[in-house]
């Protein structure tokens, strides 16, 4: 009994001590990062004082600016059209005979499990083949390709959660095709698609290989614009912008996940 009480404690001190360095492994660099960030100094490793030169100087950077605007726009609008054409494909799948629908997942995983310079240099090649400029529209579309098979990965399981038969029932009661998906089927799904479209925007936003190879002149997104700088000089105003986005990004996690403990907490008392 004691060996095994022993060997036990022994486990639990190791799984946590290993918690604990990976935590550290995972958010001492951004740590170092922000602290930096406020250093008066460019210096990446001596602390000279405390200072807001570089947000300061960050806010007018117009490159940033300009890269971070085309950022936001690229990433909502591709997101918002592969939710859509998401949501429709992972319906149409889900309605099919198993075969086609087991033929139809496996060839919308392939985009998943596929190197992202393979699609990236694959877009950039049909897009030139169309003869299309390369800009704001073929970085969209490029964004699209990748995204639409995380919505359907994110919607598919809801709609196996579903029950069929409410949808035969609506039909019963004299519903339409369009209106079986606007009140039985869209509010069941309702969660899928919103986290496939939240799932969409971060991987717009942080995507550098596809965009690298489908971008313009004059459609340079963020990520590219932040490794033109450190291919010259690593700034400090990158620490402001990634502090920035550090703390944006954990208030959005933190007011989520707010919100779903104020749910579960109300459906307890209920």
């Amino acid at each position: 009994m004691k060996v095994q009480k022993n060997h036990k404690i022994k486990l639990k001190f190791i799984s946590k001590l290993y918690v604990v360095l990976f935590l550290l492994f995972m958010y001492v660099p951004l740590f170092v990062l922000i602290v930096f960030s406020f250093n008066e100094s460019k210096s990446r490793s001596v602390w000279t004082g405390f200072t807001l030169t570089w947000y300061n100087k960050l806010l007018h950077n117009r490159e940033i600016l300009h890269s971070a605007l085309n950022t936001l726009i690229i990433a909502s609008a591709a997101s918002a059209i592969a939710t859509v054409i998401g949501t429709v494909s992972a319906v149409g799948i889900h309605f099919l005979k198993r075969r086609w629908k087991q033929a139809l997942m496996t060839l919308a995983s392939l985009p998943i499990m596929n190197p992202e310079i393979v699609t990236g240099v694959s877009l950039m090649l049909l897009f030139t083949f169309l003869k299309l400029k390369l800009g704001f529209a073929t970085l969209i579309m490029a964004h699209i390709a990748f995204n639409v098979p995380y919505v359907i990965f994110n919607v598919m399981p809801k709609l196996e959660q579903m029950d069929r038969h409410l949808c035969y029932a609506a039909m019963d009661l004299g519903c339409n095709s369009t209106g079986v998906f606007f009140k039985v089927i869209l509010p069941e799904i309702y969660p899928g698609i919103i986290s496939g479209f939240l799932m969409s925007i971060a991987f717009s936003l942080d995507d550098f290989v596809i965009s690298y190879f489908n971008s313009g002149p004059t459609s340079q997104t963020l990520p590219l614009a932040i490794f033109a700088m450190t291919r010259r000089k690593v700034s400090p105003e990158i620490n402001a912008l990634s502090t920035i986005i550090f703390v944006a990004a954990l208030i959005i996690i933190l007011v989520v996940n707010g919100k779903e403990i104020n749910k579960k907490k109300r459906g307890g008392e209920k």
